[in-house]
């Protein structure tokens, strides 16, 4: 393993660089999505390509299920386009603070959607099929922070009375939400 890093993903010696640092098979086989959710994520990033440390992009296949959620989330480092390649989405994306706005579409296959870096997004599938879509992110490493399992599944746990403000509910509420994840 090499002792330099980029990016915090060791580089290799142009000697030792193979064709298999540059490949990913994978994308064919659909996602598990019996899940609560309802969707699963296959990523093809720079944890699974080694050659993609510097470039700037990476993809992902979403699967969902019939009324399957991929839940709110956020990629702190990457902007994401998301193309339907079967079924049907409701998407949407909420603008910062203080404007809080709501975009959303309903996309049916072959339509395309941005979600800008940085941004509160989600992908709904409402119909009684199951759906697919590619998801092109301009980051080899654009990480993801879904919303409620970062707010109620920290570790360790965010203060009750700090959520209980947050979200104005009780903290009887908090304890039920926190217990799901």
């Amino acid at each position: 393993m090499s002792k330099v890093h980029v990016n915090g993903f060791p580089c290799k010696a142009l000697k030792d660089v193979v064709a298999e640092d540059f490949f990913f098979s994978g994308l064919h086989l659909a996602g598990n999505t019996s899940n609560k959710q309802g969707s699963a994520v296959t990523p093809v990033n720079v944890a699974q390509i080694a050659g993609l440390n510097t470039l700037g992009i990476s993809l992902a296949r979403i699967d969902y299920a019939p009324y399957g959620l991929n839940p709110p989330h956020t990629h702190p480092r990457g902007t994401e386009i998301l193309t339907v390649l079967e079924g049907s989405l409701y998407v949407g994306f909420v603008t910062s603070n203080t404007d809080n706005k709501l975009f959303t579409k309903v996309l049916n296959k072959g339509d395309v959607f941005v979600f800008p870096q940085g941004l509160i997004h989600f992908q709904f599938n409402y119909g009684t099929k199951p759906a697919v879509a590619l998801a092109g992110l301009s980051s080899q490493n654009p990480g993801v922070i879904t919303v409620a399992n970062a707010v109620f599944g920290s570790k360790p746990s965010i203060a009750d009375e700090i959520l209980a403000k947050a979200f104005q509910v009780d903290k009887m509420t908090v304890d039920r939400i926190q217990a799901q994840f």
